[in-house]
Formats: C-alpha cells, sequence, structure tokens
C-alpha cells in the first residue's frame, strides 16, 4: 500500500521495512567482495563498500539478495537500490545496511554507469 508522497515521490508501507528486517534478522550475510577490492569480471570497478549476500535467499537476478554493508557502527537497514543492468538485462534491489550518507552516495555512485542506473529509497526514520 503506498501511503503518501515522501523525498522519493512515494512513501512505502513500514510491512514493506519490516519484512526486509526479517530476512535481515534470520539471515547470514557474507561479504564475497571486501572494500577496496576489484570485480573479478570488471577490474575498473572497485567496491567503495563491503559488498556481498544474504544466504539462503532469492533476489531479481535468481541468486542471493545482495547487501551492501556499511561502516555505521550497526546493521539496521537504512536504504534500498534499485538497479536495472542493460549488460546483463535484469532488475533487482540491493539491500544497504548500516550505511553513512556519505556511504550511500558512493553506492548511488557504484550504481550508475555506463550499463547500469540506480536509484536510492531511504528509509524514514523511526
Amino acid at each position: 500500500m503506498w501511503k503518501g508522497r515522501g523525498s522519493t515521490g512515494f512513501r512505502m508501507d513500514n510491512k514493506f521495512w519490516k519484512r526486509l528486517d526479517e530476512l535481515i534478522e534470520f539471515s547470514e550475510i557474507v561479504i564475497d567482495r571486501p572494500r577496496g577490492t576489484s570485480h573479478e569480471r570488471y577490474p575498473d570497478l572497485v567496491f567503495p563498500l563491503d559488498y556481498g549476500y544474504l544466504k539462503g535467499t532469492v533476489g531479481g537476478d535468481g541468486h542471493e539478495i545482495d547487501v551492501w554493508l556499511g561502516t555505521a557502527g550497526h546493521r539496521r537497514l537504512t536504504a534500498i537500490a534499485a538497479t536495472v543492468d542493460m549488460k546483463k538485462k535484469d532488475a533487482e534491489i540491493k539491500l544497504i545496511i548500516g550505511c553513512t550518507e556519505e556511504e550511500i552516495g558512493m553506492v548511488e555512485d557504484c550504481h550508475n554507469n555506463q550499463y547500469m542506473s540506480g536509484i536510492i529509497i531511504r528509509r524514514e526514520p523511526a
């Protein structure tokens, strides 16, 4: 259910965020691409934050749900990135966990390039 308009033009029902919280709470976060490492297929892409997935979940690309993990000192869901990748011809969401505003900007920059476009949907403060 959509409720009113926020900074992104809409505000999601709290159930959406609570269900994502449950996925995070009951899934292991696996970091397979640590901050500062290069992507194996695209070496020009250096991960600005820890990047991985929620073990035992399924995302839009058929693999586990992707996760960006920041340095804010908590493991709360901060935002999501909705992405379209023309090279892979897929669209999916990526969970942004424990990120500062600066780190959210890094994620947004990472998902906007020659082949990919992404938007950030920030979670409203409780």
